[in-house]
C-alpha cells in the first residue's frame, strides 16, 4: 500500500477548493463530481461502467476496509474518473482480499484524494448540484489555482455527452443459461454489469450480450424471446439510435425490459422527455415504491438523469397506455415505467443487486413472466 501522502487539491467548477492528501494514483483528473451514499460495495461501484467520467465522493467516512478481491468486479476495469474518501483504511481486513483498494486504484491509474471534509463537499453538491471537478496531486497540485480551475472548466459537461458506446462491448458474447435453457434474450450493452446476465442465466435464460450499436435487423436475425437494455453512462437525450431500436422492438411485440439507461431510453421511445437531476441518486439505500404492489424496496442507484412522465395518470403513447410503476420516495422521481398494451417495462435503479440490496430481484422474474406470456 502507498504510504507517502503528498498534498492534493480538489477544485470544483464554481471555484470552491478542498485540500487533502494524495490517494491512489498521483497526477490529475477531471470529471463530474457526484456523491454515493453506499456504506459498502465500493468495488462494485468503482467497476460499474455507469460511472464513466464521474468523480465519486464517498459519504461513508471509512473506505477500503475490505480491500480488493478478484471476484466482485462488475466489468474488466475501474471506470470512475476519480475517487474521494475521507478516511482510507490503514489495512484491509477480509479473508477475500487480495490487495488494498489504494493499490488497485494506483495500478489502474485512478487519481484520488483523501483526508478532506467529505461531509462539507457533499452538502455543497446537494446545494449547488453535481458539477465538474478536478483532483490534482503530486506535482500537479503545485500549479496555480487559477490554472487548475481553467482545466476543470474546460472539461466536457455530462449533459449532452454520448458515452455508452465508449464503455460497451464491441464484440457480441453469450452467457449460457444455468441448467435447462428456457429463453433467449438479446441484451444490448450500454454499460452492463456482469451480475445482470448472470441473474438472467440463473432463471434459465441464454443471454446474448450485444454492442450498443446493434440494429433491429440484427436483433430480428437472432429472434430472441426478449430484449434487454442495460444501465450505462451519459445523457439519454443523445441516445437516438437506441431509442429508435426500442421503438422497433415495441412495434414487433417482443417483450422488453430496461434498467437505468434502458429505462430512460424506453421513456424516450414512448415519447417522454428526460432531464438532468440536480445531484442524482447514487448508492445502495434509495427507497422506491412499487406502485403495483405498494411495497417499498431499498434499491441500488446510479443515475443523474430521469424520465419526465406524469405520476398522477396513465399516458397515451404511440404504443398504447403507459403508467409510472415505481417512484422514489425521497423526491418523487420516476423510477419505473410499465406499458399496458405491449409487453414492456423498465426501472431506473439496478435490480441485479451488485453490491446489493436484493429487494428488486423479482423484476427478473417479471421479465420471465412476460416471455412466458408471449410463448404460451
Amino acid at each position: 500500500m502507498l504510504t507517502t501522502r503528498e498534498p492534493a487539491v480538489l477544485v470544483l467548477e464554481d471555484g470552491r477548493t478542498f485540500t487533502g492528501r494524495a490517494y491512489g494514483h498521483r497526477g490529475s483528473t477531471v470529471g463530474e463530481a457526484v456523491f454515493s451514499t453506499g456504506m459498502t460495495g465500493y468495488q462494485e461501484t468503482l467497476t460499474d461502467p455507469s460511472y464513466h467520467r464521474q468523480v465519486v465522493v464517498m459519504t461513508a467516512p471509512h473506505v477500503g476496509n475490505t480491500g480488493w478481491n478478484d471476484e466482485d468486479d462488475e466489468s474488466g476495469r475501474i471506470w470512475v474518473a476519480g475517487y474521494v474518501v475521507r478516511d482510507p483504511a490503514l489495512r484491509p481486513s477480509s479473508w477475500r482480499s487480495r490487495r488494498s483498494l489504494e493499490d488497485e486504484l494506483d495500478a489502474q491509474g485512478v487519481v484520488g484524494i483523501c483526508d478532506l471534509d467529505t461531509r462539507a463537499l457533499t452538502r455543497h453538491l446537494r446545494e449547488r448540484g453535481a458539477m465538474r471537478v478536478g483532483i490534482f496531486s503530486g506535482e500537479a497540485a503545485t500549479a496555480p489555482r487559477e490554472r487548475l480551475l481553467t482545466t476543470v472548466i474546460d472539461a466536457p459537461q455530462m449533459a449532452g455527452s454520448a458515452l455508452a458506446e465508449e464503455v460497451a462491448t464491441t464484440q457480441a458474447y453469450v452467457v449460457p443459461a444455468v441448467g435447462e435453457r428456457r429463453f433467449t434474450v438479446a441484451a444490448v450493452d450500454l454499460g452492463i454489469k456482469s451480475m445482470t446476465p448472470r441473474m438472467m442465466a440463473e432463471r434459465g435464460i441464454e443471454v446474448h450480450v450485444l454492442p450498443a450499436t446493434t440494429t433491429i435487423s440484427q436483433l430480428r436475425e437472432l429472434a430472441p424471446d426478449g430484449v434487454f437494455l442495460s444501465n450505462g453512462p451519459g445523457d439519454p437525450a443523445t441516445a437516438d439510435v437506441q431509442a429508435q431500436l426500442v421503438r422497433d422492438v415495441l412495434g414487433d411485440g417482443t417483450p422488453y425490459f430496461g434498467i437505468c439507461f434502458g429505462n430512460q431510453i424506453l421513456g424516450r421511445a414512448l415519447g417522454f422527455g428526460t432531464y438532468k437531476l440536480k445531484y442524482g441518486h447514487r448508492g445502495i439505500n434509495q427507497p422506491v415504491m412499487d406502485r403495483t404492489t405498494g411495497k417499498v424496496e431499498v434499491t441500488a442507484h446510479n443515475h443523474g438523469f430521469a424520465v419526465d412522465a406524469p405520476l398522477d395518470r396513465e399516458s397515451d403513447t404511440p404504443f398504447g397506455k403507459v403508467r409510472v410503476s415505481h417512484v422514489c420516495l425521497n423526491d418523487d422521481v420516476v423510477e419505473g415505467l410499465e406499458c399496458l398494451d405491449v409487453p414492456a417495462f423498465s426501472v431506473q435503479y439496478h435490480p441485479e443487486a451488485a453490491a446489493g440490496p436484493h429487494d428488486a430481484a423479482y423484476l427478473f422474474d417479471r421479465f420471465v413472466q412476460l416471455m412466458e406470456g408471449r410463448t404460451a
